[in-house]
């Protein structure tokens, strides 16, 4: 079948999702329309931006719908007047009814975040760093009314490096997920693609991230601080209690030391040369390369330093959210 007759209706809304839908146009499909979420108020004024997917598609004068909700007879219209052969689906936002689903002829296929059956759910790149993994990867997947639990057609691996954070992994998934669909399309359209029932037992969560993940607590092993700091960086970073008052990390390396601290979050060491600021850990220790002080901008380690704003002896505790 020829990839220019076949009607692509992508559903997707962040920067992940945007790398898909650039991928499907660079290659000639044609995308009748993209559907993604409202537009969100950002920012101090909280003016309405539109998602990275919307503004790529109006960027390439392709439709956008956002629909506040893909049931009742006003989506099925719109669904029926569109009458898309495949639908797209990669970080979309929303549940897709079964009726939804079942709409393409050629199926409702999803880019997911992780090489399932592990990792299914909202936050797969995170959980995976969390998790001190050396390896993720993206699985193409046919869409069903579970969480993330449709058979398989594709997967890619993608390597977890010791100083990758969210946004770096991210970004090179997002470019591995969207070349991964662009070769996996055409065995879906020629009816060779294969489907590969995922294994229950081998699943895992990995849960949309909360304010409780970012609320950062150094009675831990290093590497998992370590883990957590740069899973969440650059946003929306991990937090501590320095004097009462909020502390958010952006950057950290492992530190030298390996023995055990009594005093879990004690600042052992100040470098503005080196820029860090030395933590302890319960096994081991962290240095703080960047830091974002509440009030204040993002800064180096070395700006707190001089600044006389932290001091050796410290403690950097777990921030309680009322």
């Amino acid at each position: 079948m020829n990839q220019m007759k076949t009607k692509i209706l992508f559903m997707g809304t962040p920067d992940f999702a945007k790398s898909s839908l650039a991928a499907l146009v660079d290659a000639g499909y044609d995308v009748i329309g993209v559907l993604t979420q409202p537009d969100k108020p950002r920012g101090r004024k909280q003016i309405p931006t539109p998602s990275p997917v919307k503004e790529y598609a109006t960027e390439k004068n392709i439709p956008v719908y956002q629909p506040k909700t893909l049931r009742g007879d006003d989506f099925a219209e719109l669904l029926d007047s569109l009458s898309p052969d495949l639908i797209v689906v990669a970080a979309y936002g929303k549940i897709l009814p079964e009726n939804v689903i079942n709409y393409p002829r050629l199926g409702c296929i999803n880019v997911h975040g992780s090489l399932l059956p592990e990792y299914r759910g909202a936050a797969p790149i995170q959980r995976a760093i969390m998790d001190g993994k050396k390896v993720t990867g993206v699985t193409i997947m046919h869409m069903d009314i579970g969480l993330d639990t449709g058979d398989m057609i594709s997967k890619v691996e993608v390597p977890i490096y010791p100083d990758d954070d969210f946004e770096k992994l991210h970004d090179r998934m997002a470019d591995a997920g969207a070349k991964l669909l662009v070769d996996t399309i055409p065995s879906i359209e020629d009816g060779t693609a294969k489907r590969e029932r995922q294994d229950d037992l081998r699943s895992t969560y990995a849960a949309k991230i909360t304010n409780d993940d970012c609320a950062l607590d150094f009675d831990a092993d290093a590497d998992a601080v370590y883990n957590r700091i740069r899973a969440l960086s650059p946003f929306p970073l991990a937090f501590c209690d320095h004097n009462g008052k909020m502390l958010k990390l952006v950057g950290a390396k492992i530190g030298d030391t390996e023995k055990e601290h009594k005093n879990p979050g004690e600042v052992l060491r100040l470098d503005a040369k080196g820029n860090f600021i030395e933590v302890a850990c319960r096994t081991g220790s962290v240095c703080l390369t960047r830091v974002l002080p509440e009030g204040k901008g993002r800064m180096n380690a070395s700006d707190l330093i001089n600044g006389r704003k932290i001091a050796q002896g410290d403690r950097l505790k777990k921030y309680i959210i009322d």
